[in-house]
């Protein structure tokens, strides 16, 4: 008997604390809708830190709140440890968040620029055709394949739906075979004229993806661990970063 009372005692403990953590998810989620009715709330969970939650937004960043949902803070968190310093749990959070998406997204609706050989690392690479820089990293892809680097292009227009960026990137996406879409690539990347496509193409959500992820411009590289690198990076560099060299 007596163990059957602790046990319903434990279930009820359990019960009350998880009606607790939902009434504290609602508030929280309620009071950002209050403030700004567009705020859009991808998940909510308790936090490292006691009696802190961790809001996660559709546009990839991380607020901490309270359990009532009175305090905000919009920053990183970082926890000391004797052994690494200062972690930052928020990136490690978000890292694991981008490793999560990409893992879903199917090798068929990238550009993929694999190696010849063996595969030793993998970037992926969100990038518009008419951006500078974007063009610079286009420029050293055979480097980075050299060194054994394979490079998965998503797309990221950065004006927009509608845009000609945007139509390029949709012929891009569009052409008849993984060869043939390269080679739209490289030709846009050079500055070349595109014959216009269609078809149920994924540039406006690999876009929305991007944005989830906190890709704000391109390029923006995301590592296999779900690091993101943003702007250009030299093939030199971004090899140390890989630890290839």
């Amino acid at each position: 008997m007596k163990k059957l009372l602790v046990s319903t005692l434990l279930l009820m403990g359990g019960m009350s604390m998880q009606a607790q953590a939902a009434g504290s998810e609602a508030l929280i989620k309620q009071n950002l809708q209050k403030v700004n009715a567009r705020i859009q709330v991808e998940s909510i969970s308790e936090a490292p830190v006691k009696g802190m939650y961790e809001v996660m937004l559709n546009t990839g960043e991380v607020l901490y709140s309270d359990e009532k949902g009175e305090y905000f803070l919009l920053g990183k968190l970082y926890q000391f440890s004797e052994q690494e310093g200062f972690v930052d749990l928020t990136e490690q959070k978000q890292s694991a968040l981008r490793k999560e998406a990409l893992a879903k997204i199917p090798a068929e609706q990238m550009i993929v620029y694999p190696p010849k050989g063996e595969v030793k690392a993998t970037v992926n690479v969100f990038t518009d055709v008419d951006c500078p820089y974007c063009r610079k990293l286009h420029a050293e892809v055979p480097k980075l394949n050299a060194m054994g680097v394979q490079v998965n292009y998503l797309a990221f227009p950065r004006q927009g739906a509608g845009t000609a960026t945007y139509r390029d990137m949709v012929s891009i996406w569009c052409a008849t075979d993984a060869a043939a879409r390269r080679k739209a690539m490289d030709m846009a990347k050079n500055g070349g004229d595109l014959e216009a496509k269609t078809c149920d193409d994924p540039v406006l959500d690999q876009l929305h993806l991007g944005q989830n992820m906190g890709v704000t411009g391109t390029p923006a590289i995301v590592l296999s661990d779900g690091t993101l690198l943003p702007g250009y990076v030299p093939a030199a560099q971004l090899a140390k970063t890989l630890e290839l060299n």
